[in-house]
C-alpha cells in the first residue's frame, strides 16, 4: 500500500530556498516535481487554507471563510475565531464545524488511517479531523490530530505525553517544538501507526515573520531549523527502508507580505456612520490579516450599497467582492468567483491595497492590514507576496526532475492523494487531480482551462474606482493570478 506524507512550512516565502539556508529543502525539490504556480485560496490566512488542503474545496464549499468569520450558528453578530475553544461551541450548536468530509474521514470510509500532528494555532489542528471525538464522527481508532494542547481523539494525548513527555514551550524560532514534532511522527506515527496519509505542520516560519521584519536573522534561523527538520524525517525514510514506498508532498499555506499600516475598521466604520453590529443597519467586520469579511446581518440592501461605495472609497481599500446573495453590488465583482459563496460565506471580502517595495531585509511586498505589526510579517490578501506558495512532490508516484506551469492551488491535493492511494475523489471535493505531475499522467489538463478575466468599476464622488481580477478557473472556484484596485 502507498503512503503519503505532506509536510508543510507555515508561511514558507520562497526566496528562503536556498542551498546555504535550507539545504535539504533545496535538494529535495531539485529531484522532485515543481509545481511552480501552486496557490493558496482567499482570504490568505492559515485556517482557511488548511481546511482547503484537507477538504480538496474552496471555502464556499467547506464552510469555514476566515480565521475570523460570522458564523450565524455560533453567533448573530460576533465573529467567530477559529481556534479550539470556538470550534467545539460551534460544533455543539451546530452538529457541523466544516460543511463536508476531511480527508481524514474519506480514508476512514476506506479504512484507511490518517494522522496529522502540528504545532501550529489550535484552529488549524482541529480541522484535520473535527469529528474525531464527536459521537457522530468516525471510530478513533482511524484518524487523528496531535498538538502540543490536545490530540482528537481525547485520550491519545495522555498516551504520547507518557511516552515522550510534557511538550516543549513555544519558543522563536520554536525549535524544541519542532523537533518534538519530528519525533512523535517518526517514532509513533510512522514507526507504529504507519498511517495511509501523515501530515506534519510546522509553525515556522511563520511564527518568526509575525513577530520580526521578513527575511531577518529571527526568520533565516527558523527556516533553518524547520530545514533541519525536514531533513531528520527524510533520513528516518531512508533509515527504514521506506523512502522508496512514501511519496512526500511539501508545501506552505500562503506567503507572507511586510505591514505598512493597520486599518482599524471597525472604528472607522462607526465614524463613518454605519451601526454597530446587533443595531439595525448594523455591520460586522471581520479582520483576517490582510484580508476583511464583512457582512450587512439584516440584509439591508440600501446599507450593502453604502457600505461597499465607502469601501471603494478608501485608499486602504483594495478589490471587493460582494456575494451573490445580495443582488449586483455596482463596482464589486462575486465572491463566486473565487469559491467564496456558500452558506457560511460573507457578504463582501475586502482585500486590503498593498505594492511591491522591499522592506530593509530586501523582502518585497508591503500591505495594510487589520492586524499585526507594522514592519512585520502579515497574510490574507491577494497581494502575490501572499497568493504563492513553495510546493514540491518526490516519490513514486510523481515525476522526477520536472516543474509543472499550469495553476495549481490547495483544494486540488486532497483530490491528487487520493488518486495515488488508488481512490476516486469524492464528488463533493471543487479540486481536480494534479495529473501533470503523476507518473503517467498526461503533461498538461486537457484541455487546459482558460484565464479569465473580470472589470468592475463604479463612478463615485470624488473619482472612480476600478478593479481587474485574472483568474485561473478550478472547479468551484477559482485562483488570482493578478489583481489590482484602483483609486482615480
Amino acid at each position: 500500500m502507498p503512503r503519503v506524507l505532506i509536510f508543510v512550512f507555515d508561511g514558507l516565502q520562497p526566496e528562503l530556498v536556498t542551498p546555504d539556508l535550507m539545504p535539504r529543502l533545496h535538494t529535495f525539490a531539485a529531484s522532485g516535481v515543481r509545481l511552480q504556480r501552486h496557490q493558496p485560496v482567499f482570504p490568505s490566512v492559515t485556517r482557511v487554507n488548511a481546511s482547503s488542503i484537507v477538504t480538496g474545496c474552496f471555502p464556499g464549499t467547506h464552510g469555514l471563510p476566515g480565521n475570523l468569520s460570522l458564523i450565524p450558528a455560533y453567533h448573530p453578530t460576533t465573529p467567530m475565531n477559529a481556534m479550539r475553544p470556538e470550534f467545539l461551541e460551534l460544533r455543539e450548536r451546530d452538529g457541523r464545524l466544516l460543511l463536508v468530509p476531511t480527508l481524514a474521514e474519506v480514508l476512514a470510509g476506506h479504512g484507511l488511517d490518517y494522522v496529522a500532528a502540528g504545532i501550529g494555532s489550535t484552529g488549524q489542528s482541529f480541522v484535520h479531523h473535527p469529528n474525531a471525538d464527536h459521537p457522530n464522527g468516525n471510530t478513533p481508532t482511524l484518524g487523528a490530530s496531535i498538538h502540543p494542547e490536545y490530540t482528537l481523539p481525547g485520550d491519545l494525548h495522555h498516551q504520547l505525553t507518557a511516552r515522550f513527555g510534557p511538550w516543549p514551550p513555544p519558543a522563536l524560532p520554536n525549535v524544541a517544538r519542532i523537533d518534538r514534532l519530528v519525533d512523535v511522527v517518526t517514532r509513533y506515527v510512522l514507526a507504529d501507526r504507519d498511517p495511509a496519509v501523515a501530515l506534519l505542520w510546522c509553525s515556522e516560519p511563520d511564527g518568526s515573520q509575525h513577530a520580526s521584519p521578513l527575511n531577518s536573522g529571527l526568520v533565516r534561523a527558523a527556516a533553518g531549523a524547520a530545514d533541519a527538520a525536514f531533513g531528520r524525517l527524510l533520513d528516518w525514510l531512508e533509515e527504514s527502508g521506506t523512502a522508496s514506498t512514501t511519496d512526500v508532498i511539501v508545501t506552505c499555506d500562503h506567503g507572507h507580505s511586510t505591514v505598512d499600516a493597520l486599518v482599524p475598521l471597525p472604528e472607522l466604520l462607526a465614524a463613518a456612520g454605519f451601526a454597530p453590529p446587533g443595531d439595525p443597519g448594523g455591520v460586522v467586520a471581520a479582520g483576517n490579516g490582510g484580508a476583511a469579511l464583512l457582512y450587512v446581518p439584516d440584509g439591508d440592501r440600501a446599507v450593502a450599497d453604502r457600505l461597499a461605495a465607502w469601501l471603494m472609497t478608501q485608499w486602504w481599500a483594495g478589490p471587493l467582492l460582494a456575494s451573490p446573495r445580495l443582488g449586483p453590488i455596482e463596482g464589486t465583482l462575486s465572491t463566486a468567483l473565487l469559491g467564496l459563496d456558500g452558506e457560511r460565506g460573507p457578504d463582501f471580502a475586502l482585500s486590503f491595497a498593498w505594492d511591491d517595495r522591499p522592506n530593509d531585509h530586501g523582502q518585497r511586498g508591503y500591505v495594510y492590514a487589520s492586524g499585526g505589526k507594522p514592519g512585520h510579517g502579515q497574510h490574507g490578501s491577494m497581494s502575490p507576496a501572499e497568493l504563492r506558495t513553495f510546493t514540491v512532490a518526490r516519490g513514486p508516484a510523481f515525476r522526477a526532475n520536472a516543474t509543472v506551469s499550469t495553476p495549481t492551488g490547495h483544494p486540488d491535493l486532497a483530490p491528487t492523494v487520493l488518486r495515488i492511494l488508488g481512490l476516486d475523489p469524492p464528488p463533493h471535493m471543487d479540486g481536480r487531480v494534479i495529473e501533470e505531475a503523476l507518473v503517467g499522467g498526461a503533461p498538461t489538463p486537457e484541455p487546459p482551462a482558460p484565464l479569465e478575466e473580470h472589470v468592475a468599476t463604479r463612478r463615485l464622488e470624488g473619482g472612480d474606482y476600478r478593479q481587474r481580477l485574472l483568474l485561473a478557473p478550478a472547479g468551484r472556484g477559482a485562483y488570482v493570478l493578478e489583481a489590482s484596485a484602483e483609486h482615480e
